[in-house]
């Protein structure tokens, strides 16, 4: 437990910096009964307990707030992969091992876990599955939840529910797994998973493509979705060795340091024998209608993972710049096509704030786009940033929404 207030500060601001709070303790607890423990104490005594992963939230979601009466519970301390099974393909890992530390314990039992974000240096199992985290292979292997076979839980009474099962096929009873899944501890705690792992792909290629326009994009991936040999299964569905395009992920980066330009990473994973030129298909389809610019990575399972990090870059610039850059998340529930959104919400932002520069940001194929803003050249960081609110309702009526329903909550989870 630290209670000194130059242990707690960096528990209690967010990865934006944007929300600074107060805390009397911070609670580290190394075991699920250690965690039911501190569950159940606050509970009898009616004490807010937020609890907290890696804290990369651009939302303030793990933030405390500042009257100082919130406790944090922090599962960095449980950080155990517990079993990797590679005939079974499943791991068993505590929610405190970073997504990074968990791909790297499934690749040395030469399996895969797919799911990739950009803070998976930072972020911990027990907060992407609690915030359905989606990443760079959504397209293909699907969000969090849909690689969680089982969970260990701590409930609001202290109570531990013990979900941890490993059957790829269990109709037993209710899904109450899915239930904690993207719940953002509200529902419970969750302290340990067991998640699907897959074959390592024997060869990965990446294509860089700059387009013209959303529009292009979307025709681009729907050639390759075309090209696809297993084209009569939707992408989403393909599963462990087939030779389906496993990653597109559409960055729609317009500021100075990468360019005005659309940039489109493209990136297979195939039977060696049966693996397709993908730079050779890429530059086909752009020379058909599209012809801007194409780049290509050495073809080595290695050197890809390194080549769209275009995502790290636009999710830093604004803190490394020194901007606010106020975010809404909207995605194709709302019944608008991304490519319009995205006009739509720009067009909207910029009769606001003159000068201000959208940089729509997201993957495409799964129906997500992370509408950031970065403050115009010479604004007032402090000004524009008391008109984030104002900024994120207008994306929002952009998609034809109303605005209570949708606006991302600053408020922590308790």
């Amino acid at each position: 437990m630290l209670t000194d207030p130059a242990d707690t500060a960096p528990y209690c601001e967010d990865w934006r910096r944007l929300y600074r709070g107060r805390t009397p303790a911070v609670l580290r607890p190394a075991t699920v009964e250690e965690v039911a423990e501190a569950v159940r104490l606050c509970a009898e005594r009616g004490v807010p307990l937020v609890p907290q992963g890696g804290n990369t939230s651009m939302v303030g979601g793990a933030a405390v707030s500042e009257a100082g009466d919130q406790i944090i519970l922090s599962l960095s301390r449980m950080n155990r992969v517990r079993a990797i099974d590679p005939v079974d393909m499943t791991m068993e890992i505590e929610a405190g091992v970073t997504l990074k530390a968990a791909q790297e314990a499934a690749a040395a039992a030469d399996c895969l876990l797919p799911l990739s974000i950009s803070s998976e240096g930072s972020a911990q199992i027990g907060g992407v599955l609690a915030t359905n985290a989606g990443g760079n292979n959504t397209v293909r292997y699907g969000n969090a939840r849909d690689l969680v076979l089982g969970l260990e839980v701590v409930l609001p009474d202290g109570q531990v529910w013990n979900g941890l099962r490993r059957l790829h096929k269990d109709n037993t009873g209710y899904c109450l797994r899915q239930l904690f899944v993207g719940s953002e501890g509200t529902l419970g705690i969750i302290t340990a998973a067991v998640l699907k792992l897959y074959p390592q792909p024997r060869e990965v290629a990446v294509a860089l493509c700059a387009i013209a326009s959303p529009e292009a994009a979307l025709e681009l991936f729907n050639r390759f979705q075309q090209h696809d040999p297993r084209r009569s299964r939707p992408m989403s569905t393909c599963r462990g060795r087939g030779s389906s395009w496993c990653c597109a992920i559409y960055r729609a980066l317009r500021c100075r340091w990468l360019g005005r330009r659309r940039i489109t990473f493209w990136s297979s994973s195939r039977h060696r024998a049966r693996a397709p030129n993908c730079a050779a298909r890429s530059k086909n389809c752009l020379r058909r209608r599209w012809r801007r610019d194409l780049s290509r990575t050495p073809r080595s399972p290695r050197a890809a993972p390194n080549a769209p990090r275009c995502g790290d870059c636009a999710r830093n610039i604004p803190r490394r710049r020194g901007w606010p850059a106020p975010r809404s998340r909207t995605t194709c529930r709302c019944g608008v096509e991304g490519p319009e959104l995205i006009r739509r919400a720009t067009e909207a932002c910029e009769r606001l704030v003159p000068g201000i520069r959208c940089v729509p940001f997201g993957h495409l194929g799964d129906g997500n786009i992370h509408f950031n803003l970065v403050q115009p050249e010479a604004g007032d960081p402090e000004a524009f940033l008391v008109r984030d609110h104002e900024l994120m309702d207008a994306v929002t009526r952009s998609c034809g929404r109303s605005t209570a329903a949708s606006r991302p909550s600053t408020a922590s989870a308790s």
